[in-house]
């Protein structure tokens, strides 16, 4: 019997995947928060734990920090409905061991559970397309000296930004919190070893990172 830990704040979408995954040989433990999760990770082992990724307070990345800080061998996939192209770079860097959507038939959910627990990944066929396209054209910006490389979702912001957005506005536009787009920032600040906005702006635009056309 293959145990599994399921975070969902959505309790009647987490009841439909329980159901269709204990068609199979296989036992879904339900929560609907990051803090529940961690309570019972402390108590319980499972085989392979599935978290969503737009979770209150704590979310589906944070909380996969979390747990790989104390475990790191149960495999950790991400389940979601949102488009994981953005997050697909620094959730690898967070040690999930794999993505599936929430609107995945029951063949595809056992097939990423099994794949998991086997150390594979099955990464949709639009997602891998996507980032190839991604990666060509960061590596077509030939001022970029420095390599820096920068995920969709923080080429976004940086685009934003220099459009003269405030956070507020960035993550209206962009459908995200303020929360990530403050933390992408962090991480553009980090890459670009600058301090603020404007240094920002300035360092992508000499590297090449954003067009001419993005800078107010």
């Amino acid at each position: 019997m293959i145990h599994i830990l399921l975070v969902d704040d959505h309790p009647s979408v987490g009841e439909g995947t329980k159901s269709m995954i204990e068609q199979e040989d296989m036992k879904v433990t339900i929560v609907t928060s990051s803090s529940e999760a961690l309570a019972i990770l402390k108590s319980q082992t499972f085989d392979v734990l599935m978290f969503d990724l737009n979770l209150p307070e704590i979310n589906g990345l944070e909380l996969t920090r979390r747990v790989t800080e104390i475990d790191s061998n149960t495999p950790i996939i991400i389940y979601t409905g949102y488009e994981i192209t953005p997050y697909f770079n620094i959730l690898v860097e967070a040690q999930a061991s794999g993505f599936i959507s929430k609107t995945a038939s029951r063949e595809q959910l056992v097939t990423a559970i099994r794949c998991a627990l086997r150390g594979e990944t099955v990464i949709p066929v639009s997602l891998l397309r996507q980032l190839r396209r991604q990666d060509l054209q960061i590596k077509a910006s030939g001022n970029n000296e420095k390599g820096v490389s920068f995920d969709e979702k923080e080429l976004s912001i940086l685009k934003e930004v220099a459009r003269g957005k405030s956070n507020k506005e960035i993550a209206d536009y962009l459908l995200i919190s303020q929360r990530v787009v403050e933390y992408n920032l962090t991480r553009i600040f980090g890459k670009l070893n600058v301090r603020s906005r404007s240094e920002a702006i300035f360092e992508a635009r000499r590297l090449g990172v954003i067009p001419n056309e993005d800078l107010i």
